[in-house]
This record gives C-alpha cells, structure tokens and sequence, in this order.
C-alpha cells in the first residue's frame, strides 16, 4: 500500500465532511489554553484512524513528528498531557454535532442510497478502548475483572449505533 494514501484521506476528509470547520467549532472548559481545542483533539482523530493502542503510542508518534506532512510547516503539535487535559473537559454535544454533520453530509451526497454502499450494508462497531487503567478509575468506567485484578476503562462502542444508520 503507498504511504500517501492516508495523506488523501485527511484531504477528503477536509474537503468533502469539512471536519476541520466542526474541529474549529468545539471548545472545553481550560483557561488560556496554548492550543485550540481542534489542535488538540485532531491527533486523536489520527490515533483512531490509524487504529493506535494507547497514548503511549500517539505520544511517540507526535515526537517523531509522523504526522508533519498532514500539517502546515511550523505547526507545533500538543503533547499527550494537553491532549489528555483537553479531553476531560472537552464538550461532547461539539462532538456529537460533529458526527451528525458527517452523517447529514454523507446523506446528501447518496453515500446510503437506500441504507447500503453499493448494496451492502456497511455497519462500523468498533470496541475500541479509549483509556484504561488498572488504578484510576470514574464512575462511568467500565470493568474488567480478572482474578483479583479490576481493570477500569472507557469504550468507543457506544449505543449510538442506531441513530447513525438509521
């Protein structure tokens, strides 16, 4: 596979959903943040589409500036503590006008011509984790039990599934 393509899909992505323009949009509760909360939040989009594992594994990647090509030169990425700051108050309805948007767009343009692409019904559940840890945990943490170990963590997998096909 050429290594350009993910390159054209954040092209697409931009020139066809206009995510950067709903990136823009969002906001979170910081003060006198160094970034904007889109700044922030597209190297996560990134860490999804590349299906990375952890944090650990886009901070990497950040530092070793992989994703230089997807940015204008100069432009300086946020590291993982800003990144995981951001998201503990970041404003969900943004994210969920995001994703309608993305929805409404791909509608329009008959990407679902009667439910399907190209006849096949495309249904995309992914249960990816999104942070875990075996000592912190929240109230809206999910469990894992092993033996006499608990293992607390947020999914991706959520009951939105409906309202996006449908």
């Amino acid at each position: 596979m050429r290594k350009n393509y993910f390159t054209k899909l954040v092209r697409y992505m931009k020139n066809v959903y206009r995510i950067d323009r709903g990136l823009n949009k969002l906001s979170d509760g910081r003060v006198n943040p160094t970034y904007s909360t889109g700044q922030v939040i597209l190297p996560v989009l990134f860490g999804f589409l590349l299906r990375i594992k952890s944090f650990n594994e886009l901070s990497l990647m950040i530092k070793n500036h992989e994703f230089r090509q997807l940015f204008p030169r100069g432009t300086k990425l946020p590291q993982i503590d800003a990144i995981r700051d951001t998201l503990e108050v970041i404003d969900i309805d943004g994210l969920k006008q995001i994703n309608q948007s993305i929805v409404k767009t791909a509608v329009g343009n008959k990407t679902f011509e009667n439910r399907t692409i190209d006849g096949y019904m495309v249904a995309a559940i992914d249960g990816t984790k999104l942070f875990g840890s075996n000592k912190k945990s929240c109230p809206e943490c999910l469990k894992n039990t092993k033996g006499d170990k608990t293992h607390s963590f947020h999914s991706g997998a959520l009951n939105h599934f409906n309202r996006v096909i449908l």
